[in-house]
């Protein structure tokens, strides 16, 4: 079982959690070229050697027009303590249209020319990436999470929430470039530490708060989380989202063999090593079965042409959906038509359900819970002589399965010009052979 363990006794931020994911990646120099080649405008990733406290590591540098931004700690004057001021450019500025604002963060980067955004524009941004679906779903889940944070601070719609520095296409870069490292790392398990959120108060926009920040706070309800005597803000939202989002459990690092140990540095420096370390191995342990629900949605449609029922099924899956499948049956009228089921978590099943009325023709469907058993999902990579193959896994009770990933299999048989079954039998062949070598 591939495990990541990340260490956040430093706290967590966008670019650090992205600079230790990226120290992992067998390929670095393919993450950085597909990272810039995504489209965002006048963004280029750079990853930049970096020390702290004598121990060497990387800061992924994320300029938009050429320019890193910068955020400034201000001193406070005396008797006002440890204090923690961010320059925002903006903070007199007084917002008449109503919308809420969220706060500013210093490990995060910030816009003199402030991008604005709503969490709608944000999605549809991602939405345009080419990047694996998995991944621009995972991204929007973040930033949900981030807006739904924002708005409950604040106490306003979601809908009103206006993103200034986490919207910033700096920002999008470190969710995007975290959720894809994660997508080509693909752990069995992560595992995350408690998380350290700093101390003392915090200036933004809308006065002095404390530490952590009331949309952190939120963020991490249900993650374990501690102060200390560090004095400055050193978990920030988009740290807090994406830890909260991807990690499957917290506590001390789990038994298992470190590969490799990437170190995410930040730009503060403190009395102790400021970063963040990701710590990838092999877990001594069968991955469990699982048991659990799953959300079904049947609707009958009779009225839509083979390819706007493919479409939809396509989009469906982008939206998050587990599986879709249509099957051919005799409507009314002897009409012929399908019956298309969706399986999808439960918490997702009224966005599901919404999105299929949306993409199909059908006026109702139908909902049901089942109780479900699984195997745990994940995935590995066999390096064969037509090159690096994903082969996606199911293990637990005993069982374990393994299957190559089509697309991986097509463009290396095409690139190598052999028939798929040759590439297919060559990826099987090599992962049975690493898995026998862990034994």
């Amino acid at each position: 079982m591939k495990i990541l363990y990340l260490e956040c006794n430093m706290g967590a931020a966008g670019d650090m959690l992205m600079s230790a994911l990226y120290e992992l990646l067998p390929d670095k120099a393919a993450f950085v070229s597909a990272m810039n080649s995504l489209g965002l405008p006048g963004v280029e990733l750079t990853p930049l050697p970096a020390r702290t406290c004598g121990i060497a590591g990387t800061r992924m540098e994320v300029t938009v027009d050429g320019a890193e931004e910068e955020s400034h700690d201000v001193p406070m004057a005396a008797g006002e303590g440890h204090i923690h001021v961010h320059s925002h450019g903006h903070d007199h500025h007084e917002h008449d249209h109503g919308h809420c604002h969220e706060h500013h963060h210093a490990h995060e980067h910030d816009h003199p020319h402030h991008h604005h955004a709503s969490p709608g524009h944000i999605a549809a941004l991602i939405d345009g990436l080419p990047l694996p679906g998995e991944v621009k779903a995972h991204a929007r889940a973040v930033y949900d999470s981030i807006a739904a944070a924002e708005a409950r601070a604040h106490g306003c719609p979601v809908e009103q929430v206006h993103f200034h520095e986490v919207g910033a296409l700096d920002a999008v870069a470190d969710v995007v470039g975290v959720c894809y490292a994660m997508y080509l790392l693909a752990p069995d398990k992560i595992v995350a530490s408690p998380v350290h959120v700093g101390s003392g108060f915090v200036r933004c926009a809308h006065g002095v708060v404390p530490v952590p920040a009331p949309a952190t706070a939120y963020l991490l309800e249900g993650v374990p989380s501690y102060g200390g005597d560090v004095k400055g803000e050193l978990c920030t939202p988009t740290g807090a989202a994406l830890v909260a989002h991807f990690a499957q459990a917290f506590g001390p690092m789990p038994v298992m063999a470190a590969g490799a140990v990437g170190y995410g540095v930040g730009k503060k420096e403190f009395d102790r090593a400021n970063c963040v370390r990701a710590f990838w191995g092999e877990g001594t342990e069968d991955a469990p079965g699982g048991t659990g629900e799953i959300a079904e949605l049947v609707c009958n449609v009779d009225d839509m042409t083979p390819e706007a029922l493919s479409y939809a099924c396509a989009r469906l899956l982008e939206e998050g959906a587990l599986d879709v499948y249509a099957v051919p049956g005799v409507m009314k009228k002897g009409r012929p038509g399908h019956v298309l089921t969706v399986l999808c978590d439960p918490a997702a099943e009224e966005q599901m359900a919404r999105a299929v009325l949306r993409e199909t023709a059908t006026n109702g469907l139908r909902a049901r819970r089942w109780g479900k058993y699984f195997l745990t999902p994940g995935r590995e990579t066999a390096d064969t002589p037509f090159g690096p193959i994903s082969i996606k896994t199911a293990r637990g009770w005993g069982i374990f399965h393994r299957k190559p990933e089509y697309d991986d299999v097509a463009a290396a048989a095409r690139r190598a010009g052999v028939p798929f079954a040759r590439v297919w039998e060559a990826a099987l062949t090599k992962n049975k052979q690493e898995e026998s070598s862990h034994e």
